[in-house]
Order: C-alpha cells, then structure tokens, then sequence
C-alpha cells in the first residue's frame, strides 16, 4: 500500500538531515515541548527526571528535543514545579541535561516562556490587560511599562543563560493563551498604549524580545505561536502570515504552529489538523514552518515534509506513548536508521 503513495525516496525525507541557520539537525524529528510540572522542590532547577526523560527521546533518534516551557521569571510559571531559568543557579543543570541528550547524538532546544495571566501560582499573575481568562479565572494585573521592560529583559537574560547552558535552539512560546499570545491577540489585550490596539502595536512585545535575545543569541530561533484564536474578533492564520513576515525580518528562523487558548473555545480535533497552519504560513510568508497536532504514525510524518507542507515534524503525546517512536516510524517506512550500538539487536534483528 505505501508503495501506491510514496516513491521510494519520498520514505527516507523524514529521516534526512536538515540545516537550519548554522544547526544540521540529523532528521526532520522534533520532540514538541510538554510541562513536565516536576521540580519537586519548587526552585526551577533541573531533576533526575528531566535527565531521564529527555535522553530517553534522544536514545530513541530524536533530531531535536525541545524542553518543557521554562519560565523565565518565577511569576512566569503556570505551576510552581515548572522548570525555570530565571537565574544563573539553574545553568549547570540544565548544562548537564545538554551534555547528556548531545552525548546520545540528539540536539536540545529550550522553550523560553512566561505564563501571564494563565499562572496558576498563588502570588499575583499579569497580563497587558486587566481581562481573566475565563469567568473562572483570577482577574491578572495590567502590566506597567517597567513591568513590560522587565519582562523583555528576563526573556534575554533567559538567552543568555541558555546559551551557557549549551543549548542548540532557543524557542519562544508565543502560543497557548501565554503572556506573549495574550498581547498579541486583540481579545487579550486591551492597551491604548504603544503596546496595544493595532495589529503592529500588539506585535511590539514579541518584537523587542525577538531583539533582546538575538543581542545574547547567534543560533537558531523559533517561535511557537497560535495560529488560529478561535474566534471571530481574534487572530487568524492570515493574521499569523504577516506576523510571521516580521519575525523572519527580525531573524527568526522558524515557525512551530500550534493554535487556540487564548481564550476559552471549542474548535474539531482530528489527526493532523494543524497543519493546514503550518503549510500556509510556509507558503506565503516564505519561511521555514514545523507542523505539530496528532501526528502519529510515519506515513502521515512522511507526507507533511515530502508534500513540503513543513519542515519540521514536531512529536508530541506519541512521544510519550513511544520514547523510540522514530524507530517505529522508520519500520514503517521501511527506511534502515543507525541507533545506538547497544540496541542494536533489538532494532535491527
């Protein structure tokens, strides 16, 4: 049956290098970032866990890791046991989780965030404006100008402290309802400032932490942004298309295209159903996109990069299912992959 959809040189793509900026990446395999929520001592610091889980997905031929999203400043935590990298104490653990995914022939990128207003911590949450979430929602505090340029210089402090770290790819989360999502879409912010109101405005926040961290960063840059609010007043992915070209203006080097939660909504959930996101913003914005949302199989990894709808594949829930999922998917393809020479008995009987 797969030889009736793919040609034979179609199966291998997913599993060919790529070189993004001054990064060549062994396979187009992303591992998607997911909270772990394990910093059992609340202090943001790197466990055993972290070291386990990680160089697990890199054992199991991952190209690229992406941790959890780690905060930036402690009020920028969705839950107190996040991981952080809000101060130069966290540098050597997370060197040390660095050196052991990069000793299993994997490259890591860190996922720099802020919650804003959808922290669950106990202290005071914020946001550009004084709007919950949800009916539910504590009621966040609008952010001064201080406030703001505080912020701005945390995420590069986060760069900063990233790159001592050795990481390979820093990721800025702008997606999920999370601080930088919230000034970006006009449901979330509310500002009559310069930092509020027009589409450009609304984009200022985003822009000078895309400056700040390219003044501590040479490396590559993503963005994981929401490319569809959900809603009618929000942003769409057309919207996204224009953001997308001022990032790539700014030296940003890929988009992770994710959707939804800035507000509360319902939207269809099917198999691959972000990707229509990904391909458009590749497209016209003409810049490097990863896919992300139910991709499970390798057949349906294969198409997205061979049908060049992305670049990058990035591997969410299956990779907690499945820590040697590429292995999985490579069997499927009927594409010979090298693992490491412990396993490979096992992988190859």
């Amino acid at each position: 049956m797969l030889s009736s959809v793919f040609k034979p040189y179609s199966l291998k793509k997913l599993f060919e290098p790529y070189t993004i900026r001054n990064l060549t990446l062994k396979n187009r395999i992303v591992m998607s970032p997911m909270c772990m929520y394990s910093c059992y001592n609340k202090d943001g610091r790197v466990t055993d866990w972290h070291l386990t889980h990680y160089t697990t997905r890199a054992v199991g031929q991952v190209g690229l890791i992406l941790t959890e999203a780690t905060a930036v400043s402690t009020e920028g935590r969705i839950k107190n046991e996040d991981l952080g990298i809000w101060d130069d104490a966290h540098i050597s653990g997370l060197s040390q989780l660095t050196d052991w995914v990069h000793a299993n022939d994997a490259k890591i990128g860190i996922q720099l965030a802020h919650a804003g207003r959808k922290s669950k911590l106990e202290e005071p949450i914020i946001a550009p404006s004084a709007i919950p979430f949800s009916e539910n929602s504590r009621v966040p505090g609008e952010m001064s100008l201080e406030k703001i340029e505080d912020t701005i210089n945390a995420f590069r402090q986060g760069a900063r402290r990233a790159r001592m770290a050795g990481f390979d790819v820093i990721e800025i989360h702008a997606a999920h309802g999370y601080l930088i999502h919230e000034f970006l879409s006009p449901l979330s912010n509310k500002r009559t400032d310069h930092f509020g109101g027009t589409k450009e405005n609304r984009y200022r926040f985003l822009k000078k932490i895309i400056e700040g961290i390219r003044e501590e960063w040479n490396g590559p840059l993503f963005v994981r942004v929401s490319a569809n609010d959900y809603d009618e007043n929000g942003n769409n992915c057309n919207d996204f298309v224009e953001y997308a070209k001022w990032m790539k203006d700014q030296g940003v080097d890929l988009i992770d295209c994710s959707s939804g939660e800035v507000v509360p909504s319902s939207y269809h959930v099917y198999p691959g159903y972000q990707i229509q996101y990904a391909e458009q913003i590749r497209k016209e914005a003409k810049i490097p996109t990863g896919a992300v949302g139910v991709i499970t199989e390798g057949v349906q990894a294969a198409e997205i990069v061979h049908g060049e709808r992305a670049d990058l594949v990035f591997i969410g829930r299956e990779l907690l299912r499945d820590p040697y999922w590429p292995l999985s998917a490579a069997k499927q393809l009927k594409v010979d992959i090298e693992g490491p020479r412990q396993y490979r008995r096992g992988w190859n009987p």
